[in-house]
């Protein structure tokens, strides 16, 4: 099947026959500018009740008790929500969970709590193609600490492999730090095997799940991972600069120490005494005040995933992406286009990634014309599919005019795609 006619029955189809066919409509639409969005991968759409939860919160919590909300459950909201999220999509048992700060921050307080606990190790091992915070924050540590970087060149179409991890760790390295979903291809590395290779050389394990949690499954206590962080803004439909979430396991809780000593993190922080006594616990790993505005809408995220069942999201997810690889076999690679990211479900996470030389300009003008992906350079455009808010009418139409951009520019400069 490859004509036009045949592929959009196929969408609807598909739609009429999706259990989570009714979620969609739990989200506020789109102005109507906006063909498809293929970016749920950076940045999720608003649940429809977050905005009145917003409204909600601002009126009756805020207005009405004022400082006394903090006595009404807020100071409890960063492991409330981290214990429903763990819950709900991350496979993990309560009390070590907390939802604070950014994935920046969180991921330098765990890396340094990690080397705390491995003190006579000097290397961290990680990857070159993995999200550029995760690659910055490391470095710093290892600059600020006179660690030794041990890089894993991996390929930007693929992502990190067990076998790649066994051939590089060794008695010397502290702490490994890996994307489960690599940001650029999509590609879903092992974290189970990887993890257990790490802990027979000795050395900690810290993931980064921002690209995982509310797409794929994740099983961080069977997995018998270490640490984890992520964000909160993209598949859980938390907003802009939404608060992250951070994982200990409970094995490693009473040896935590992490470098941020902030007032919430203190034993007693209404004592306000000399000296920092770290709570104990998942809270240890705070440091500031909670971002109680910024959970409210994140917690609307979590109940829409908890309603939905992250297996049913997972099932979805490789659907719109198995539609999408579809469509781009029949109408994008014909064009000189290649797929960045892998086919196999077992190793595929909740997006794809297609490439061309001149896709910046078609990245571009697809914006223009109201379907938006995000680009990644130096070719590559990033199709996020967000399982609970997408339809595949909606692939359809995004993917139609991303054939039709992509035949204009190759008609435009037909001798740049022609060895492609």
């Amino acid at each position: 099947m490859t004509d036009r006619t045949g592929f959009a029955a196929k969408a609807r189809e598909l739609d009429e026959a999706d259990p989570l066919g009714d979620y969609p409509n739990r989200f506020l639409p789109t102005d109507d500018d906006i063909v498809a969005y293929f970016d749920g991968n950076s940045l999720g759409r608003p649940p429809a009740v977050t905005a009145e939860r917003m409204e909600h919160f601002v009126r009756h919590q805020w207005r009405a008790r004022l400082i006394r909300g903090w006595d009404d459950g807020w100071l409890d909201w960063p492991t409330t929500v981290g214990d429903r999220l763990g819950e709900a999509v991350l496979g993990a048992a309560p009390g070590q969970l907390v939802v604070a700060d950014s994935t920046t921050v969180l991921l330098y307080k765990l890396a340094r709590a990690a080397l705390h606990i491995r003190p006579e190790r000097r290397e961290i091992l990680l990857d070159t193609d993995n999200f550029p915070t995760d690659r910055y924050v490391v470095e710093g540590i290892a600059d600020e600490h006179d660690l030794t970087l041990r890089w894993i060149e991996t390929d930007p179409a693929a992502g990190i492999t067990a076998e790649q991890v066994a051939n590089a760790v060794g008695p010397n390295t502290a702490l490994v730090v890996f994307s489960h979903v690599a940001y650029r291809s999509g590609y879903l590395a092992d974290a189970a095997a990887i993890t257990r290779l790490a802990h027979e050389a000795g050395a900690l394990a810290l993931w980064d799940l921002s690209h995982s949690a509310g797409s794929v499954p994740v099983e961080l206590d069977d997995w018998d991972v270490d640490f984890a962080v992520g964000c909160g803004y993209k598949y859980l439909n938390g907003g802009p600069g939404a608060p992250a979430f951070a994982y200990v396991n409970g094995r490693h809780q009473h040896n935590l120490r992490q470098p941020v000593q902030g007032w919430m993190g203190h034993r007693s922080p209404f004592a306000m005494g000399p000296g920092h006594e770290p709570a104990p616990g998942i809270r240890g790993v705070l440091s500031g005040t909670p971002p109680v505005l910024g959970m409210v809408p994140l917690l609307s995220g979590v109940e829409l995933l908890e309603q939905a069942g992250i297996d049913a999201i997972r099932a979805k997810s490789l659907l719109l992406s198995d539609f999408a690889l579809e469509l781009a076999d029949a109408w994008v690679s014909p064009l000189g286009v290649r797929l960045a990211s892998p086919r196999e479900h077992c190793r595929r996470g909740g997006h794809i990634t297609l490439c061309r030389a001149d896709f910046a300009r078609v990245n571009e003008e697809l914006r223009r014309r109201g379907v938006v992906p995000d680009f990644r350079a130096p070719d590559g455009i990033r199709i996020g599919l967000s399982p609970l808010s997408t339809r595949f009418t909606e692939v359809y139409s995004g993917m139609a005019m991303l054939a039709e951009v992509a035949a204009e520019t190759a008609r435009m400069s037909p001798s740049r795609h022609s060895e492609e």
